[in-house]
């Protein structure tokens, strides 16, 4: 269902209008591990198990058995200024059931060889940095007083 107003009558060729809906959805990677017939999303909060369920049948043609849903709670953090306490939004976590026959798998975006090259590289870059770290510790000058204290 969508929110939005169209007008009765538009010029140009009718075929040509798409009607979008105003809802969005993310699939993400639980935190903890479902079973392989389901896949968890965040949606947008006026989103109903059956608006989901439409969504996933008739814009991706997934098959959807079963859809459950719960209201996330945003988290409690004190603000960087002012010391007072600020709320995260709330985020609405879908779950969609497939059929028994049907596995979802992440698929992997990076090659693994990749993956291992920027770690290599990263290592590098960390222990360049500690050994610039403790040269500039090394220079100090003045007994009894740390490296630090004389920048």
């Amino acid at each position: 269902m969508s929110t939005r107003w169209y007008p009765i009558y538009q010029k140009g060729n009718p075929q040509l209008r798409v009607f979008l809906p105003n809802f969005w959805m993310k699939i993400v990677k639980g935190k903890y591990k479902l079973p392989e017939n389901t896949v968890e999303f965040h949606c947008s909060m006026e989103m109903t198990k059956y608006d989901v369920k439409n969504y996933l049948e008739k814009i991706y043609k997934v098959p959807v058995i079963d859809v459950r849903t719960r209201i996330k709670m945003g988290k409690f953090k004190y603000a960087a200024t002012g010391g007072y306490v600020v709320q995260e939004d709330d985020i609405k976590v879908a779950y969609a059931i497939l059929p028994t026959d049907q596995k979802f798998v992440f698929p992997e975006l990076f090659d693994k060889e990749e993956k291992a090259e920027t770690e290599k590289d990263e290592k590098k870059s960390l222990s360049q940095m500690e050994d610039g770290y403790k040269k500039f510790l090394q220079t100090n000058d003045k007994p009894g007083v740390p490296g630090w204290f004389s920048i």
